[in-house]
C-alpha cells in the first residue's frame, strides 16, 4: 500500500491511468445515455418520469460509495499514517457531497408527481440528508484549521463516525415505512427489472463511477502540485529572509 505514497510515482502513476479512465468514461455515458433516452421504454405506471430514475439511482449508489470511500481512506490514515490517504479523502469529499445533492434533488423532483410530495422526513430520506450534512461537515473540517494534519485527523473521525449511517441508508425501506420502494437491484432472488430498463441504469452506474475516479485522481493531482508550490515558496522566502 506504500508503495505508491510518494507523491512523484503517485503522480506518474495517475498520468498512466486517466488517459484510459476518461475514454471509459465517455464510452460508458454514451451508450448509458443512449439506452436511457432512447432504447428503454417508458414505465407503464410512470410515463416518461421514469428516465429521472437514470439519473438519481446512480447518484444516490455513487453518494454511498464515496462515502465508504472516503471512511476507507481515513482510516487507513489514521492507523498506517499513509501520507495520500488524507488527500484521497478530502480529493473525493467534494465529488461525493455534489452526488449526494444530485440525488436529493433528483429524488425530490421524481417524488413529486409519483407521490404527491417533493418531500418527507421517511427514513430513506432523512438518512441520504444526514449523509449530505456529513459530507459537509467533513469539507469544513478541511477548512476551518490550518494546520492540514490535524484537520486531516479530524475529519478522518467525523467520516469514520458516520459510517454508521450507510447501513440506515440502505435498510431503511425495510426497518420503516416510507415511501421508496425495496431494493429492485441488489436482490438476493435477482433484479425486479426488465432488462430494458436494468441494462442502463447498471451502464450508468458504472460511468457516475468512473467520473468519480478521474475527477479524485485529478483533485488529488492537483492537491499535490500546489503543496509542492506552497513548499518551494516558503523555501524561497526563507532564502530571502
Amino acid at each position: 500500500m506504500h508503495k505508491f505514497a510518494n507523491p512523484a510515482k503517485f503522480n506518474r502513476l495517475a498520468d498512466i491511468i486517466l488517459p484510459w479512465i476518461i475514454g471509459l468514461t465517455v464510452l460508458a455515458f454514451a451508450s448509458g445515455l443512449y439506452y436511457a433516452l432512447w432504447d428503454s421504454p417508458a414505465d407503464y405506471q410512470q410515463g416518461e418520469s421514469v428516465r429521472m430514475m437514470y439519473v438519481h439511482v446512480p447518484a444516490a449508489w455513487s453518494s454511498m460509495f464515496i462515502y465508504l470511500f472516503i471512511a476507507v481512506a481515513s482510516f487507513v490514515a489514521l492507523i498506517w499514517r499513509h501520507p495520500l490517504a488524507l488527500l484521497a479523502g478530502k480529493a473525493a469529499a467534494p465529488i461525493g457531497a455534489t452526488f449526494t445533492a444530485l440525488a436529493l434533488i433528483t429524488g425530490s423532483l421524481w417524488g413529486k408527481p409519483m407521490w404527491g410530495t417533493y418531500w418527507q422526513w421517511d427514513g430513506r430520506m432523512t438518512s441520504v440528508l444526514v449523509m449530505f450534512f456529513l459530507y459537509l461537515g467533513y469539507i469544513a473540517l478541511w477548512e476551518a484549521m490550518e494546520d492540514d494534519e490535524k484537520a486531516g485527523r479530524a475529519a478522518s473521525i467525523l467520516a469514520l463516525v458516520g459510517v454508521v449511517n450507510l447501513p440506515i441508508i440502505k435498510f431503511s425501506v425495510e426497518w420503516w415505512n416510507t415511501l421508496h420502494q425495496s431494493a429492485s437491484v441488489m436482490r438476493m432472488d435477482g433484479p425486479a427489472m426488465p432488462t430494458e430498463m436494468l441494462k442502463p441504469l447498471l451502464i450508468l452506474g458504472i460511468a457516475y463511477q468512473l467520473y468519480f475516479a478521474v475527477v479524485v485522481l485529478w483533485r488529488m493531482k492537483l492537491e499535490i502540485n500546489q503543496r509542492k508550490i506552497d513548499v518551494m515558496r516558503r523555501i524561497a522566502m526563507s532564502d530571502e529572509g
